[in-house]
């Protein structure tokens, strides 16, 4: 699943490329996508901004209308010229906006529905996010604060879960408890307050550092290499995530993986930087 970087830095692409422009034609293959736009057309309507808030993405047309579109595992938003050749097949298409200069894509997205700003704020999983970590004014103490409500969760669960901090996702979560040598298996009760902030500002200076270049503009997703490390060397870009078996770059331990939590999702950490205790 796209984690918080990819949609930050595919909504900044979008709006570079639509912001401003007047749509000129709107396909879906969403029965309820389609209603709206029978009732209330989605062409002539201008793009006024698309953001993105933690794992979601928001693109705002004019007359108060907003497409809220989630990727899930296999989502993603692509953004053409006319006539250029598209990267993924025509069945795949989700979601089209055309202007008279850009074509923008949605393929495979699963989630995809349109809101005003009033029912944005009735839309049960999103209105419960907490601070997006690339927000302006993100606010580590009250990030903090967030999590310490958790507290009988074990920590790598608890830092997935979006009404914590929104953007997090299973990369980032081994890679931030590998920074802050917080094994991810322990109870959110058994960590100090400087543990606790070392886990939100890691998470925001991770996150930060893998948006700080374009995403150019064609394809609006993340192709690149995310990086936690400071390595210039590709192969050593993460600390821990997918390295079950291979020596940790700091103590030289095999680093080892297991399943977490009711999703099972898999969690990398080092058993000597990261001890089960305090």
């Amino acid at each position: 699943m796209p984690e918080g970087d990819t949609i930050f830095r595919t909504a900044s692409t979008l709006h570079r490329a639509l912001a401003g422009q007047s749509v000129s034609k709107f396909t879906s293959v969403f029965p309820k996508l389609n209603r709206i736009d029978e009732g209330s057309p989605i062409a002539g309507r201008t793009v006024e901004r698309v953001e993105a808030r933690g794992k979601w993405l928001l693109m705002h047309f004019s007359g108060d209308l907003i497409l809220l579109t989630h990727m899930l595992m296999n989502g993603s938003w692509h953004i053409y010229r006319p006539g250029e050749r598209w990267k993924r097949r025509r069945d795949d298409m989700r979601v089209r906006i055309e202007t008279p200069k850009i074509i923008a894509v949605a393929f495979r997205i699963q989630v995809a529905e349109f809101h005003t700003e009033a029912s944005l704020e009735r839309r049960r999983g999103f209105n419960q996010l907490g601070p997006s970590l690339l927000a302006d004014k993100f606010n580590p103490p009250e990030a903090a604060a967030r999590l310490r409500l958790l507290a009988n969760e074990e920590i790598g669960e608890a830092l997935l879960n979006q009404t914590v901090v929104a953007g997090i996702g299973n990369v980032y979560k081994s890679e931030i408890c590998f920074a802050c040598g917080v094994n991810p298996f322990r109870l959110v009760e058994s960590l100090s307050m400087a543990e606790t902030m070392c886990l939100m500002t890691t998470a925001r200076e991770f996150m930060q550092a893998n948006v700080t270049s374009a995403s150019g503009d064609r394809v609006a997703t993340y192709k690149g290499m995310r990086r936690t490390t400071r390595y210039s060397d590709p192969a050593e870009a993460l600390w821990v995530y997918r390295r079950r078996g291979d020596p940790c770059r700091k103590c030289g331990t095999p680093i080892e993986a297991r399943k977490q939590g009711l999703d099972a999702r898999t969690t990398f950490w080092c058993p000597v930087c990261q001890p089960d205790q305090k």
